[in-house]
């Protein structure tokens, strides 16, 4: 199978993705490019991990996650698996010890299932509290007014670890319009983090995708979230 394409497009993102932090004054190396593989398939996963040296990829469904799983070369071998999609609590189960970071944790009933299916296999669980920046009804994530109590009741999970935020702007036909979306919630959480919860280090900030990951970079994004420019064959 001829995967070059794949080659061209993952240069061509660290590319911009390193233009991006130039022009903020950040290093590229603080920014964690997780590819989105919902629309790639078993070899093009693999290639991209085997040939590339893509350690990050992300899930959006857990029956897709569960079909291909034992068919990724990478597991156990430095790659790691994230859950990026809207997770139901009854699914929780069949990925806990399959995953390293969900990304979107956003209600305290699924807190408390992530907590209970993690003591069952006696691991903690990696989470980010999903922020609905744009207060959109069709989309999951905490309000950003209710974010800070949320992650403070956090705390009485033991097998859960906090590690940071994510978001899904809406769509902006204006890219310019992105910044705002994205500036809220950078602020947002490094004032939970920092002043609210009291920790040290900074969060894990996953914002932007395909049509935004370059300003989300310059907003503070510390992961981003490409998929369709990454498989992409035309």
């Amino acid at each position: 199978m001829d995967y070059l394409y794949l080659d061209s497009n993952i240069e061509k993102i660290k590319k911009r993705i390193g233009a991006a932090a130039e022009r903020c004054g950040r290093n590229a190396d603080e920014i964690t490019f997780l590819a989105a593989i919902k629309s790639a398939d078993v070899g093009e996963i693999n290639y991209i991990h085997s040939a590339l040296g893509i350690r990050e990829v992300g899930e959006n469904r857990v029956q897709q996650l569960l079909e291909r799983y034992d068919k990724l070369d990478g597991v156990g071998k430095g790659l790691k698996m994230h859950f990026i999609g809207s997770l139901q609590t009854n699914k929780v189960k069949y990925i806990i010890d399959k995953v390293d970071l969900i990304h979107s944790l956003d209600s305290d009933r699924l807190a408390a299932e992530i907590d209970k299916q993690a003591r069952k296999k006696d691991l903690v669980a990696n989470v980010l509290v999903e922020i609905n920046s744009g207060n959109e009804e069709s989309k999951g994530g905490i309000e950003p007014g209710q974010a800070a109590e949320f992650c403070l009741a956090l705390a009485k999970y033991k097998n859960i670890k906090l590690c940071g935020f994510m978001t899904m702007a809406p769509r902006c036909e204006n890219k310019s319009d992105y910044y705002g979306y994205f500036k809220a919630v950078k602020k947002l959480s490094d004032k939970i983090w920092h002043d609210v919860l009291c920790l040290d280090g900074e969060p894990v900030i996953s914002m932007g995708m395909s049509e935004s990951f370059e300003e989300a970079i310059e907003c503070g994004a510390t992961m981003v979230r490409v998929g369709r420019q990454c498989f992409a064959k035309d």
